[in-house]
């Protein structure tokens, strides 16, 4: 029988099935190397006390303080007198509670007296406004004589390594489990080359492994974190280039616009003059659309910059070489917004085979899952023949029932809304692989692009179109404020009053599933917290108290279609003051006379995401006006994000700052599943330089030797990364 590797083990037979089985279940740790590979989220010195100031709500966390003070209260309860602990503990810089009840009050009470060091683990919680932890695990790092041998040693170094825990596991008991297989590093394959590592001065991996997660010193740290960076940045970056590598020796079909065409038809009409910005993107896409390889291009720009032109422009030029064009938009209000925009602006070049349409037009058709069967049948015909150039559509287009004449370019709008799957079937339904756009209206500070979308070449649309208007955005603290919040509802009167309309933003939809959703949640949580506003209640609530006689309506994504379509074509045609919606508004709606947005509950949506929507309003002449509500107490980084977003309209700083603040495991989505082990020290925003470096040096290699013939444990790594679960990994935003 063949020997398991020892980083292939499972981690059953070196801790035993329970552990195991809690690391499986609240930490996805399987194997002996996904543990090694579970670093120390940071480390506190035995000489200096942690950070309380800073501490997250709702989190867990693990902190190492020393016990101020102690006091057992007795207080009458509805099962008659009760006991609470409270324990003080501080940093020298900042205090924190901690609660015990009842008779889990005898243990602590006799463990942390005044003076007494120990790591506490628990999740922060907010009581009478003040920071709080119910209930913590704890272990005592000063003992009394009593403090267990085998722990001691544990904590003998210098540096105590505190890790990512959770409420199952605490950081001390997942330091144990890693001294247990710390052993087995030394039989860790290194994926790096011998030549780029000795050339770069970067550590062996088992003594990176070792110094990571039991340094003697802080040099030890930056000695392990500096190689590590490596291997993530350098591993993805060649997964990275060998997708780029097989996408140059595809064939395509070149395709060049005809002169006197339809896009030269098209830009003669138009109204306007292109920014500097979409010529200069406009000629990059035409050139790799001239080549005979597909091109695979991302174009990021901000809400507003005129994406869609440079899109359609695209398309025609592919529709004037005798092709199709398709595109391809995450939901039916946006491909309906679409469908209708692109036939606007072409008009007459959108009738072809019509009465009235231009002598150089083609068909514009939508295809949605909830049309009607006749319409179906008709645009399904129109795109086997050919009759129409360009198709507009939702996930319905991937259907094998679908089939096109000749497909030459394939256009995603918010490319993070779709997995590779989804994009593949798109392409594989060209006789020869169409070229390939994608689109995103979420900014992406340069390292991320490098990272996430490294396959593709990037161009940017930085310039607003002449007549945009600016946004003036504000935090409307509900809770501390109420008169704020009835200001902001005074101001949306005020808007309609003008002749302009309004749109009223929550989390949630407030219908019989999120009443089964809101059941199923925790008594826990429903104690913590109060379930997100819904547009249902909120949308009632308005119609009846502040914005009464306003013509009010709903819209949210578990609507009918039709009626979707209808609420959108009325608030659009001026016949809706005011539109209470979900984020299904966040991207392609455009109402240039909405100028005001209220987001409710605007706390629980990301950086990002705030931006999107506040990128609706101020699209017309009028300015826009955003007000984000919230009932976050002042100081925590909930409020401290929507500052930031109301503090600037710059959406690529915004989309560092989103970066920044998100906790360990949500940047670049890999908590998503089977992301976990993808990026753990490597930070997209901070370390550019060796991104950049390994970039570098993954093409080079890439280009040497493609199927890495000569690199065994670097084939190995991969294929830890881009196991079946992972290969979304390079397309997800």
């Amino acid at each position: 029988m063949e020997r398991v590797p020892a980083l292939d083990e499972p981690l059953k037979k070196s801790l035993g099935p329970a552990t195991a089985k809690v690391m499986a279940e609240a930490l996805d740790l399987h194997t002996v190397g996904d543990l090694l590979h579970h670093y120390p989220r940071r480390y506190a010195e035995r000489g200096e006390l942690t950070t309380l100031a800073d501490l997250p709500l709702d989190e867990h966390v693990t902190v190492v303080a020393r016990v101020a003070d102690a006091r057992v209260l007795t207080f009458n309860g509805s099962k008659g007198r009760g006991q609470r602990l409270e324990v003080t503990i501080t940093d020298g810089s900042g205090r924190l509670q901690l609660v015990f009840f009842g008779k889990g009050v005898h243990k602590p009470h006799h463990d942390l007296l005044p003076g007494t060091r120990a790591m506490f683990a628990g999740k922060v919680s907010l009581f009478n406004r003040r920071l709080q932890l119910a209930h913590p695990s704890y272990e005592l790092l000063r003992g009394d004589g009593e403090e267990p041998t085998d722990r001691a040693d544990v904590w003998a170094g210098a540096l105590i390594p505190i890790y990512p825990a959770t409420a199952k596991l605490e950081s001390w008991k997942i330091a144990k489990a890693v001294d247990a297989v710390l052993p087995s590093a030394v039989e860790a394959l290194d994926p790096l080359p011998d030549a780029l590592r000795e050339g770069r001065g970067l550590a062996q991996l088992p003594d990176a492994l070792r110094l990571i997660h039991r340094p003697r010193t802080k040099a030890d740290i930056a000695t392990a974190r500096e190689r590590l960076k490596w291997d993530e940045a350098f591993v993805l970056q060649v997964a990275l280039a060998r997708r780029r590598h097989a996408d140059t020796q595809l064939p395509a079909v070149a395709r060049r616009p005809a002169p006197d065409g339809i896009l030269d038809a098209f830009d003669a009409k138009l109204p306007f003059t292109l920014t500097d910005g979409q010529r200069k993107v406009s000629q990059e896409i035409f050139d790799d659309l001239a080549t005979e390889h597909p091109m695979h291009r991302l174009l990021q720009g901000e809400v507003g910059s005129g994406k869609t032109m440079v899109a359609l422009r695209a398309m025609l030029a592919v529709v004037d070489s005798g092709g199709q064009a398709a595109m391809l938009a995450p939901t039916e209000v946006l491909a309906q917004q679409h469908h209708r925009s692109v036939t606007e602006m072409m008009g007459e070049l959108a009738e072809g085979g019509m009465l009235g349409g231009a002598d150089r037009a083609t068909k514009v058709v939508l295809l949605t899952g909830s049309m009607g069967t006749a319409a179906r049948r008709q645009a399904l015909l129109d795109l086997v023949t050919g009759e129409a150039g360009v198709v507009i559509g939702t996930h319905a287009l991937i259907e094998d029932k679908v089939k096109f004449h000749d497909l030459g370019l394939v256009v995603v709008d918010e490319q993070h809304r779709f997995g590779v799957e989804q994009r593949d079937a798109l392409r594989g339904k060209g006789k020869q692989p169409p070229h390939l756009l994608v689109m995103t209206a979420t900014p992406i500070p340069r390292t991320v692009a490098m990272t996430v979308f490294g396959d593709l070449e990037t161009s940017v649309l930085d310039q607003l179109p002449a007549g945009r208007s600016p946004i003036a955005s504000h935090v409307v603290p509900a809770a501390d404020k109420p008169h704020f919040l009835a200001r902001a509802w005074e101001r949306v009167r005020e808007e309609v009053g003008k002749g302009h309309q309004a749109y009223v933003v929550c989390p949630r939809i407030g219908d019989e599933e999120d009443q089964k959703k809101k059941a199923k949640a925790s008594a826990e949580d429903e104690a913590e917290k109060r379930p997100p506003l819904a547009v249902l209640d909120v949308a009632e609530k308005l119609r009846t108290g502040p914005l009464a006689g306003l013509r009010i309506a709903v819209l949210h994504g578990r609507m009918h279609p039709d009626d979707k379509d209808d609420v959108m074509r009325r608030f659009a045609a001026g016949e809706l003051d005011v539109l209470v919606a979900t984020t299904v508004i966040e991207v392609g709606v455009n109402v240039p006379n909405a100028t005001a947005m209220v987001i409710m509950d605007a706390d629980r949506f990301g950086v990002s995401q705030l931006h999107q929507l506040r990128g609706r309003v101020g699209r017309g002449s009028a300015p826009g006006l955003c007000l984000l509500v919230s009932e976050m107490p002042e100081a925590t980084p909930a409020r401290q994000r929507l500052a930031a977003v109301a503090a600037t309209l710059d959406g690529f700083e915004l989309s560092r700052i989103d970066l920044e603040q998100r906790r360990e495991g949500d940047v670049l989505g890999q908590a998503q599943s089977g992301v976990r082990s993808s990026l753990r020290v490597l930070a997209v925003i901070d370390d550019e330089e060796v991104i950049a470096a390994a970039r570098e040096e993954a093409t080079a290699l890439v280009l040497a030797d493609p199927d890495l013939t000569g690199h065994q444990a670097l084939r190995t790594a991969l294929d830890a990364l881009l196991d079946k679960d992972r290969e979304e990994y390079l397309e997800k935003g």
